[in-house]
C-alpha cells in the first residue's frame, strides 16, 4: 500500500501536497457517470449513494465489474489509508456521486450518459467528470447544456488515438472543459487526440489508482487526465465557493503552464494544469483586459519535458479572451456527421 503512493508519479509532478495545504476539495460533490464505483478502502469514506442508470448494478452506483469507474473515482477523491499509504486523489475531501451507466464491456449508450448528467444536475453537484467518448444525440446535448446552465463544471476526455481521430463529444462542446494528456516528461502523450477544442492537459500515461476488489490499477488515457482535472476543479470550487463554473474553468486555463508553441495549440490547449497556481494566483475575472496572470514562482509543475515552456495563456473554455484585445471569441460548435450512437471508455 505504501508503494502505490510512490507509484502515483502525477502527485509529485502536479505538486499535489503543496496544493493540499490550500484546498482538499471539502464540500464539493463530483458526479461520475461511468462503470460504477467499487467501495475500495481508499475511497469508501468519500463515496456517496448514487444511482444505477442501467440495469445490472447494485442500485446505488456502488458496483463496478470493469474497474474504470473505480479508478477515476480514486484519481479524483481517494483519501488513502493514512498519510503515506494507499492511493491519494487530487481532492481527497471531495465526495463522489457514482452513476452506473456503462456496462462491463465499457461500451454504453449516449442517452444513458445523458440520463446520468440529468440525475447529477437534479442533485446539484458541483462538477461532472466524463471520462468517455460519445455521440452527440439530441438528449445528450440537452443534458450537457442544462448542466452548464445550472452552474456545474463539466469536464470531459478529449479521446484516445487511434480509436478516436479527433476531439470527441462532449469534450468538443465549447462549454465543456476538454482534457488532453501528457506523459511523465510533460510532453504530449501519443495516445491523446489533438484538436482546436483542447482546453488543458493532465497526466495520462502509467497512472496508478484504485481498482476493484481492493486492488490497484495502472492505466493510460485521457480518461485519467480528465479525472485529475476534475479533481483540480474540485479544489478550486472548494477554495472559491462563490465562483461561477465559467470562472472555475477560467482559473484552470489561465494558470496552466504553456507547452509547445507559445499560446494555445492543438496538442496542449492552454497547457498543463497547475494546481497551486489555480488556487493562489491573482486571476482577473473574464472580460478584463490583462497581458498575463500573476502566479507564485514556486507553483509550476515539474517540467522534465522538451524545455519549451513559455508564458502562461489567458483563456477560458469555449470563450477565449484575447489578451489585450478586450473582446470575446466564441469557439465554433463541432457537429458530427450522424455516426452510429456510441459511448466508449
Amino acid at each position: 500500500m505504501e508503494r502505490i503512493r510512490s507509484d502515483q508519479w502525477h502527485l509529485q509532478y502536479l505538486n499535489v501536497y503543496q496544493a493540499h495545504r490550500v484546498s482538499q476539495g471539502k464540500g464539493i460533490v463530483v458526479a461520475l457517470p461511468d462503470t460504477g464505483v467499487d467501495p475500495h478502502p481508499d475511497i469508501e469514506r468519500n463515496l456517496l449513494a448514487g444511482a444505477d442508470i442501467i440495469p445490472g448494478g447494485s442500485g446505488n452506483g456502488k458496483l463496478d465489474q470493469n474497474s474504470h469507474g473505480t479508478a477515476m473515482a480514486g484519481l479524483i477523491a481517494a483519501h488513502g489509508r493514512d498519510a503515506k499509504s494507499g492511493a491519494l486523489g487530487i481532492a481527497p475531501r471531495a465526495k463522489i456521486l457514482p452513476l452506473y451507466d456503462t456496462p462491463v464491456n465499457g461500451l454504453g449508450d449516449p442517452d444513458d450518459l445523458a440520463a446520468s448528467i440529468e440525475y447529477a444536475t437534479k442533485h446539484h453537484v458541483g462538477i461532472i467528470s466524463i471520462s468517455a467518448a460519445s455521440t452527440p444525440t439530441t438528449r445528450l446535448r440537452a443534458a450537457v447544456d442544462a448542466a452548464v446552465d445550472a452552474n456545474i463544471v463539466v469536464v470531459a476526455a478529449a479521446g484516445n488515438a487511434p480509436r478516436e481521430s479527433g476531439v470527441s463529444y462532449p469534450a468538443s462542446e465549447p462549454t465543456v472543459i476538454a482534457v488532453g494528456g501528457v506523459d511523465r516528461r510533460g510532453n504530449h502523450a501519443t495516445l491523446s487526440v489533438s484538436g482546436p477544442e483542447i482546453d488543458v492537459v493532465g497526466p495520462a500515461v502509467d497512472i496508478y489508482s484504485t481498482g476493484i476488489g481492493g486492488r490497484y490499477r495502472k492505466s493510460s488515457g485521457t480518461s485519467d487526465a480528465t479525472a485529475i482535472v476534475a479533481g483540480a476543479a474540485a479544489l478550486v470550487r472548494s477554495k472559491y465557493p462563490d465562483l461561477p463554473a465559467q470562472e472555475v474553468a477560467h482559473r484552470l486555463t489561465a494558470t496552466a503552464i504553456d507547452k509547445g508553441p507559445p499560446g494555445r495549440d492543438d496538442e496542449y490547449g492552454y497547457g498543463v494544469i497547475d494546481l497551486v497556481a489555480a488556487l493562489t494566483a491573482d486571476v482577473p475575472p473574464l472580460g478584463f483586459e490583462t497581458p498575463s496572470v500573476t502566479a507564485p514562482p514556486t507553483s509550476r509543475a515539474h517540467d522534465r519535458g522538451d524545455d519549451n515552456s513559455t508564458v502562461r495563456g489567458l483563456a477560458t473554455l469555449g470563450v477565449l479572451l484575447a489578451a489585450g484585445g478586450g473582446y470575446l471569441v466564441w469557439r465554433r460548435r463541432r457537429r458530427a456527421d450522424d455516426p452510429p450512437p456510441r459511448i466508449s471508455r
